[in-house]
């Protein structure tokens, strides 16, 4: 058995794709098992090659018997029967508490963490790209992985509609956000030029997604927020014209469906987790230097205020037109 740690997000799970079916690939006859949140069910279904999931929040102490030396399973930890796995694949940061999670296993690929007692393995590199990373991974313990295999199995169409602009104007992080009343003039934009333009979000967002909608004049039953789970929502965006979101999950789902897409990037770098750039119907928009004509050092309130709709637009123009070439 193969156990793969990535206890993170849609965005996360998205990244790691190509190591996934690197694993895959590299251990066909073996059990893979990713341990990960419950509620990306439906989305490791897309990835593929996943034996089954465990479901696990958080990380904490192994959810296997280990000694007294390695930590200790707890109630807390995830459901577990039998011992512990042959092989523990750490794709989820750079330890100690992720290495430590693992231990046990009859052979660890992770990062080196000397204060996790891990001294094998690659050093991390904060400035690489997430996908890079883990291919660098299995690389340095030679199982090979294709950077480009991003694309996920399309789900069933299912009851949504085909063919409409997605507007996802949130994000856990604050930061992240551009602001709602920009991406209501967007959206209102967007329809008066033909789109047919829905706003998703979480269930928390739906607040949020209702107040883009109404400033951009849109019917209440444009709000999706809240009113998709997640395999809808990729069946959404698989279908859809375009996607104009900020650093988040739905972006990478644009990604894997090769859909047309406009990504406004905050205080993270694109080139950390930005789409590959060799795709010309994924335009990016980092809220500084040239794209906001403001100094670095700026806060990212000011560079967001610096980032015009007539950008982004002009930037679903360029989107589109590459698919229509």
């Amino acid at each position: 058995m193969i156990l793969v740690l990535r206890a993170l997000g849609v965005g996360d799970l998205a990244t790691a794709v190509p190591a996934l079916r690197a694993l895959r690939a590299g251990h066909p006859g073996e059990e893979l098992v990713l341990a990960a949140p419950a509620w990306l069910g439906p989305l490791v279904e897309l990835v593929g090659g996943v034996d089954r999931l465990l479901p696990t929040d958080d990380l904490g102490p192994p959810p296997w018997p280990v000694p007294p030396s390695a930590g200790r399973s707890s109630p807390g930890a995830p459901p577990w029967s039998g011992p512990p796995p042959e092989v523990a694949v750490n794709l989820h940061g750079r330890g100690p508490r992720s290495h430590r999670m693992l231990a046990g296993a009859g052979r660890l690929v992770a990062f080196r963490c000397p204060s996790a007692g891990h001294r094998d393995g690659p050093d991390w590199d904060d400035d690489e790209h997430e996908v890079d990373r883990w291919c660098r991974l299995l690389d340095w313990y030679g199982i090979p992985a294709d950077r480009t295999d991003l694309a996920l199995h399309r789900p069933p169409a299912g009851r949504l509609p085909a063919g409409v602009t997605v507007v996802h104007p949130g994000s856990k992080v604050e930061a992240k956000r551009w602001p709602a009343d920009r991406f209501a003039a967007l959206a209102r934009r967007l329809a008066d030029r033909g789109h047919r333009v829905v706003v998703t979000g979480s269930a928390g967002e739906r607040e949020l997604a209702a107040r883009v909608a109404a400033g951009a004049g849109l019917p209440g039953s444009a709000v999706l927020a809240g009113r998709t789970d997640l395999g809808e929502l990729a069946a959404l965006v698989a279908a859809a014209r375009l996607v104009v979101s900020g650093d988040t999950g739905v972006g990478h789902l644009a990604t894997a469906y090769r859909v047309p897409s406009v990504l406004l990037f905050g205080p993270v770098p694109p080139a950390r987790w930005g789409p590959p750039a060799d795709r010309p119907w994924h335009r990016v928009l980092w809220a500084t230097g040239e794209d906001c004509g403001v100094a670095p050092g700026v806060g990212t309130a000011a560079r967001w205020a610096a980032l015009p709709v007539d950008r982004v637009l002009a930037a679903v123009d360029e989107a589109e037109e590459t698919v229509r070439v």
